[in-house]
């Protein structure tokens, strides 16, 4: 990517990780602003990469071609209305990572016109392993897409959606994913310590068993039923094991889980972009 001033309001834990993702990709930490009421966060911020700090959202918007907003959605309308009239000087491209705000409010707040690219990351982006899906409002331009998966590939990987209403559903999907698997893996540990194992094996056991089929899912070019066909022999003890999650209706409790978060999801966004 060719090199802009980039520039975020809010220091946090996302913003970190990108920012550490970016100057690991050989940004120079001279094209980075960041902006945070917290004073121990900027320092921590400037010691550890060497970028411009300021707590001042409005001076860090002056500066920025590119403007990643990462703050809480519950605060955005105020700190976008606080900082709007330096933006629509400045006229960045804006990256939108907060949960359940749409591009039409953001615009709005933004005083309207502008490129906004609203970006769904995870987690996961924290450990350089994220997926992110991204969606462009009309103002975009083919520059200002690759800008924003640039940024954003620099935690993990990437995906565009056509419609902005598939990022409910993308919510429910990656968005909220981690917590289901963590959550597979909570029943798993118990239920290995049960049968006899001791905690910590059980836990390292059940760590790496996640990391392993992760890792044959994703190099692998074959579906999921097909690989989880392919260690499930007839008669054996993970056919067993298969049969009672069918039994207990493990793919329609999927279904109405992310549904219900899906549904949640396109709520907030309705309450928040009000």
């Amino acid at each position: 990517m060719k090199q802009r001033i980039l520039g975020f309001i809010g220091g946090g834990n996302m913003a970190g990780s990108l920012i550490g993702g970016l100057i690991a990709d050989g940004y120079a930490p001279a094209d980075i602003w960041v902006s945070d009421p917290d004073p121990a966060k900027l320092k921590e911020l400037a010691s550890r990469f060497g970028v411009h700090t300021d707590p001042d959202n409005e001076r860090v918007a002056e500066q920025a071609d590119i403007l990643i907003l990462a703050v809480k959605p519950q605060i955005l309308q105020a700190v976008a209305a606080a900082m709007a009239d330096r933006v629509q000087r400045r006229r960045p491209l804006v990256i939108s990572i907060a949960a359940g705000i749409t591009e039409s409010a953001l615009e709005r707040w933004l005083g309207g016109s502008l490129a906004i690219v609203r970006c769904m990351p995870n987690t996961p982006a924290l450990v350089k392993t994220g997926a992110t899906a991204l969606h462009a409002n009309p103002r975009t331009t083919a520059e200002h897409r690759n800008q924003a998966e640039a940024i954003l590939r620099a935690v993990g990987l990437t995906v565009w959606v056509d419609q902005e209403a598939a990022l409910d559903a993308v919510t429910a999907l990656s968005g909220s994913g981690p917590a289901y698997f963590f959550l597979v893996m909570e029943a798993m540990e118990a239920a290995a310590v049960e049968l006899g194992l001791e905690r910590a094996t059980a836990r390292l056991l059940t760590q790496q068993t996640a990391l392993g089929a992760a890792r044959i899912a994703i190099e692998s070019e074959e579906p999921p039923a097909a690989l989880r066909e392919r260690v499930t022999s007839p008669g054996g003890t993970t056919e067993r094991a298969i049969l009672a999650f069918e039994r207990g209706d493990l793919r329609g409790l999927v279904k109405t889980a992310m549904r219900a978060a899906a549904e949640r999801a396109a709520e907030l966004s309705a309450q928040l972009g009000s």
